[in-house]
């Protein structure tokens, strides 16, 4: 019998775009190539019978060129609560595994990736607050992460701003943030003031629940 799993949470993600990040809509990325970090924490979920209920991951990625082009390098990191079985079905929905191909971001990126690192078991903080537009994801050693809201120039108050993607395979409605991000380890990135992404993570191996 296949695979039967669902997350249902909150996710965080910055990438080196400028904000609202040109691959949202299907056009090349901001700087010719692509690096991010994504992280979030599961309120519910399962993998068969395995329960994943207030577990926390993250993942770094980098690509040379654009996504599509693949030749990527990507490092799944598993909250070291989970035990062994949370371990594992953790590690195989991050790479897309027992997924339909296609139908999420995790299938997608790992099918553009070259290199795929060890999946790490570490202290995983993540706190994010949807509305408010912040985020927080730490990993002791390996990443350093914030969301904020993105400041107006002008006004100098905070700017709310979405996007509604009704057939996306991460979200159907993600808030924009600005974030910055310092990480180690064998994927480095260091991003300053750039795309940020909040959103709820809600899907299944078949795709996006909505």
């Amino acid at each position: 019998m296949a695979d039967k799993w669902m997350i249902r949470g909150v996710e965080y993600a910055n990438c080196n775009c400028n904000y609202g990040c040109p691959c949202q809509f299907s056009s090349p990325t901001t700087h010719g190539n692509c690096e991010a970090v994504v992280g979030g924490h599961i309120e519910e979920g399962y993998f068969n019978d395995v329960r994943l209920d207030g577990l926390n991951w993250a993942m770094t990625l980098y690509w040379p060129g654009e996504i599509a082009a693949g030749n990527g390098k990507q490092q799944a990191i598993v909250d070291e609560r989970a035990n062994d079985a949370q371990r594992e079905a953790l590690r195989k929905i991050l790479h897309g595994e027992s997924t339909a191909p296609g139908s999420t971001h995790f299938f997608v990126y790992n099918s553009t990736m070259s290199t795929v690192l060890p999946t790490l078991f570490k202290p995983v903080e993540v706190k994010i607050d949807l509305e408010a537009r912040q985020a927080t994801l730490k990993v002791p050693g390996l990443i350093e992460s914030k969301g904020v809201p993105i400041i107006h120039p002008i006004t100098g108050k905070a700017h709310r701003a979405r996007i509604n993607l009704p057939n996306g395979f991460e979200y159907t409605v993600a808030e924009m943030a600005s974030g910055t991000t310092k990480t180690s380890g064998e994927i480095k990135l260091n991003l300053a003031n750039s795309y940020g992404q909040i959103n709820v993570l809600h899907m299944n191996q078949d795709g996006v629940i909505r």
